[in-house]
């Protein structure tokens, strides 16, 4: 059975009407596999997006597809009355048989959501503008969650910001060297070790539990091809209580610094300002109506955590022999968890003028 046959069969599982004219592989993502599709109704193209969950991942599908139907549908509850409701909320296709859901033969799990035209993600930002909206973005949707009714969604992935059981594996892969590594990786376990300080920081800040997002990578928001704006959070499938800390941290990560994940010249590594001071006005606009004072003093120091944590991941898996991360060269993760650090670095040189624009906008 092709792929594509496979496809056709799964979409007849929704509640979609009209003649299915064909699918073709989407995005950009990793881990589920993601389809276009486009059926013929009354007379013109309608697109969906179709994905398959990689259940080797998230081991609880229908607690993952629980929380989606919830946030979907409380944030659509929020937008109802905006002229462009239908493209600010992803909206989930049910399955014929009334499931959020279609399970197939083979034990997959897939999920169907309306398309979203006009709008497009981008790998990585272009410009301050474009980092503001993404931002902004994120804030609304925490600043929209704050209100959603218990009980507490489910956490898909549990521990996974939780930085002292990261630094824990870590110490554990360096006892045990099962690849022979730690020595090709010395100065990169000496940097995290160095930084064991900051591991707790946040869990001992006494800071409130949030509905968040979990991966606010820029490319996670849809913005609108005629005014840029961020209009749709998308790829919720680690929406969970967490921090919003979290969130912000990780766009600082993934932004601030628009090179390769893997680059090698660490040289290009830096984290730029202008794109933080976006970054924090674009988060604020939205956020500072729910954040409370201990959770704006700890901004910049989310995005030296979340980055370290990062490094800290990759360093990790490269020390137990990559075992988790696709690795495409010898010491791809090595590589990974050096940008990573070399971030901390340029975070730490900026440290003072990033937490003096952060006092100045709580004026």
């Amino acid at each position: 059975m092709s792929e594509e046959h496979n496809v056709s069969a799964v979409t007849r599982q929704f509640e979609i009407s009209g003649e299915y004219l064909g699918a073709t592989p989407y995005g950009s993502g990793h881990i589920n596999d993601t389809y276009c599709v486009v059926f013929h109704q009354a007379g013109v193209p309608v697109r969906f997006i179709l994905q398959r969950i990689n259940h080797n991942i998230f081991k609880n599908p229908l607690a993952l597809m629980e929380n989606i139907q919830r946030v979907t549908s409380h944030l659509a509850a929020q937008v109802v009355r905006d002229p462009d409701h239908s493209r600010r909320v992803l909206t989930l296709i049910p399955a014929r048989d009334e499931r959020v859901m279609h399970i197939d033969a083979n034990g997959n799990y897939w999920r169907m959501y309306r398309f979203i035209g006009g709008s497009r993600t981008y790998d990585a930002v272009e410009s301050t503008e474009q980092a503001f909206q993404a931002a902004k973005a994120f804030g609304r949707f925490q600043q929209m969650l704050a209100s959603l009714p218990t009980p507490r969604l489910h956490d898909t992935i549990p521990d996974f910001h939780n930085t002292p059981k990261r630094f824990t594996a870590l110490e554990q892969v360096i006892t045990a060297d099962v690849a022979g590594r730690a020595i090709l990786a010395k100065q990169e376990i000496d940097f995290a070790l160095a930084h064991q300080a900051m591991v707790s920081v946040l869990l001992d800040a006494n800071l409130p539990e949030r509905v968040t997002h979990n991966d606010t990578k820029f490319n996670n928001v849809l913005l609108d091809d005629k005014t840029g704006e961020g209009l749709c959070v998308v790829d919720l499938d680690t929406v969970m209580p967490g921090l919003a800390l979290y969130d912000f941290g990780d766009l600082v990560r993934t932004t601030t610094s628009p090179t390769d994940e893997d680059e090698r010249d660490l040289s290009k590594i830096g984290m730029k300002f202008p794109l933080f001071e976006a970054l924090v006005r674009g988060y604020l606009t939205s956020a500072s109506s729910f954040l409370t004072k201990a959770e704006r003093q700890h901004l910049v120091f989310a995005g030296k955590l979340i980055t370290y944590e990062q490094g800290l991941r990759f360093l990790t898996d490269y020390l137990a022999g990559d075992t988790y991360y696709k690795v495409h060269r010898e010491g791809h993760n090595l590589d990974r968890c050096r940008t990573q650090f070399k971030l901390v670095e340029s975070i730490e040189q900026q440290e003072d003028r990033m937490d003096g624009l952060v006092q100045s906008l709580e004026l």
